[in-house]
């Protein structure tokens, strides 16, 4: 009989980031970005995969997946870790990816964040925004980013999330935690009556579509502080797929907008280390400054990069500073900061220089 619990605190002390189930295959699980065994369990057939899924699902959630083939759900396993999970169906049989969220939640110096994010964090109003492909660690920035406010400011945070990863509980501020599927019916629902609710600061898991775009810069243009999460690698390509979301004859709008509530936007990846074992942060930092505002209003992307690297008096950083800094202080190794680099040929000219 195959014991969940025991293979996520086998997975937990391994430093694994996501556990692998699929029928033919032994469980797996992905360590520092890459997939290795998990223990020395046999290969799963397609009955172990569905009692294990439907271990941690509710009597609803059966019926919705066997309805749809796809559920997302997350759950917690006492003293070992939370978990968010991806339930589907690959050639019939039941497939499970469990993402491992520590109970505990980091702080921004632990994550080795520049002083610019906490900057951002202590702002009254407006849009921050945390970008970077899934896996790099913009979840774990959040619930920093939230941590930190909840220790310093008293104030009231809601955050509608599909699923609650990271728990949080209240120490100065009260926090309200909404997960789509069991607190509300879907992101629209919630935000619609979300600045009902008196909050401060709110807390979107995912920019998805225009709508939630539109709710977004609305709460932050009436004084509220909403961060998100969107799926870019850089600053100047999220300012392009946010402007690109809304129709041709509303772009000047847009622009207008996004120069008046946007404060800053990270861009991470997680990089493997090379002087010791595990994974470190590259950030790209955008803050809003007077130049980028600027910029934003007229609707001139293309020139954010040059604007970020000429900031560092702002606290701004591109990807490529940040690596080559990384570098230079042999933390990562050549490969792998040109493998992330955004532009190669600069980072390689960068590096050059000592």
């Amino acid at each position: 009989m195959l014991d969940l619990k025991e293979m996520s605190l086998q997975a937990a002390q391994a430093r694994a980031s996501d556990i692998f189930f699929k029928a033919g295959s032994p469980p797996m699980m992905r360590v520092d970005g890459k997939i290795t065994n998990l223990g020395d369990y046999p290969e799963l057939t397609g009955e172990d995969c569905e009692s294990l899924a439907y271990s941690i699902m509710t009597h609803d959630q059966i019926g919705r997946f066997e309805r749809r083939h796809e559920l997302d759900l997350a759950f917690t396993i006492e003293g070992v870790a939370r978990f968010r999970a991806n339930i589907y169906q690959q050639r019939g049989t039941i497939g499970m990816v469990l993402r491992i969220i520590p109970l505990n939640i980091y702080t921004l110096e632990q994550l080795g964040m520049p002083p610019a994010v906490a900057d951002l964090a202590r702002q009254r109003q407006g849009l921050v925004l945390v970008t970077g492909p899934t896996g790099c660690g913009k979840s774990t920035t959040l619930a920093a980013m939230i941590d930190l406010i909840n220790s310093n400011r008293r104030c009231n945070i809601v955050t509608i999330e599909d699923p609650i990863e990271f728990v949080h509980q209240d120490k100065l501020a009260i926090i309200n935690q909404r997960e789509i599927g069991i607190d509300t019916d879907s992101f629209t629902d919630a935000l619609k009556y979300v600045v009902r609710q008196s909050p401060d600061v709110i807390l979107i898991g995912e920019m998805r579509d225009v709508e939630t775009m539109n709710v977004a810069l609305a709460a932050a243009e009436t004084g509220h502080l909403v961060f998100s999460t969107v799926h870019t690698t850089s600053a100047a390509e999220t300012l392009d797929r946010i402007m690109n979301m809304f129709p041709p004859h509303d772009k000047p709008m847009v622009c207008m907008r996004l120069s008046v509530s946007l404060k800053g936007v990270i861009s991470q990846k997680l990089i493997p280390r090379k002087d010791k074992p595990g994974r470190v942060a590259a950030v790209e930092v955008m803050i809003a400054n007077p130049t980028v505002a600027k910029l934003l209003e007229e609707g001139r992307s293309g020139q954010i990069h040059q604007a970020i690297a000429e900031g560092g008096f702002w606290g701004m950083q591109t990807m490529n500073q940040c690596l080559d800094r990384l570098y230079k202080a042999g933390i990562i190794s050549e490969e792998e900061a040109l493998a992330n680099a955004g532009n190669v040929t600069e980072l390689k000219q960068m590096m050059r220089r000592q």
